[in-house]
């Protein structure tokens, strides 16, 4: 069993920000699958089949980690079948890597999963988002606005290419999909 587990703020006001990038490749992955992230379980949106399970948090970003141990210990999840979707400051916009990191990498809601689960062994499908422009524009307000005019077609191109290499994940492995996955992303 895959815990799929996409990263982002709930509310209106947080729907398309640079911070929700996970939930909107969740959101492809349904959309791709025809099923619906319908049922409120675990503090979460959830979509559950006998290959994985599909959950956006309706906690804020930096609780997350209380959302994924719930679901990890009820199901009995090896931290080895959780891929988290998250976004990246540090990765360029249009780029995205999948990976096992020992660090949070300043990332809030990985940094909060790292602390419940006890473990940073779980994979990561990291985003790029980059680096606000401006050096005087701070990094909490640059993750909570959209993604600009000329980003957000490639933005929208990487939400399908990440929906279709986690689908891929589910039904190849890991190891199948970060080789191809990575080589193709660099």
């Amino acid at each position: 069993m895959k815990l799929i587990v996409g990263l982002g703020n709930p509310g209106s006001e947080y729907e398309n920000t640079r911070h929700n990038i996970g939930f909107q490749v969740v959101d492809e992955i349904a959309k791709k699958m025809n099923v619906k992230l319908s049922k409120e379980k675990f503090d979460a949106l959830f979509y559950m089949n006998e290959d994985f399970i599909l959950i956006k948090p309706t906690t804020y970003m930096n609780l997350s980690g209380e959302v994924v141990k719930k679901v990890v210990d009820f199901y009995k999840i090896s931290p080895k079948d959780i891929l988290v979707i998250c976004d990246d400051l540090d990765i360029k916009v249009g780029q995205a890597k999948i990976k096992i990191s020992n660090s949070s990498g300043g990332h809030n809601g990985i940094k909060n999963i790292i602390e419940k689960l006890g473990t940073s062994e779980f994979y990561r499908l990291k985003i790029g988002i980059g680096r606000p422009e401006k050096k005087s524009t701070s990094i909490s307000s640059y993750v909570l606005e959209p993604f600009d005019k000329t980003q957000q077609p490639i933005i929208d191109k990487v939400i399908i290419e990440a929906a279709d290499a986690v689908t891929s994940i589910i039904y190849n492995g890991i190891h199948y999909v970060t080789n191809n996955f990575n080589r193709k992303r660099e």
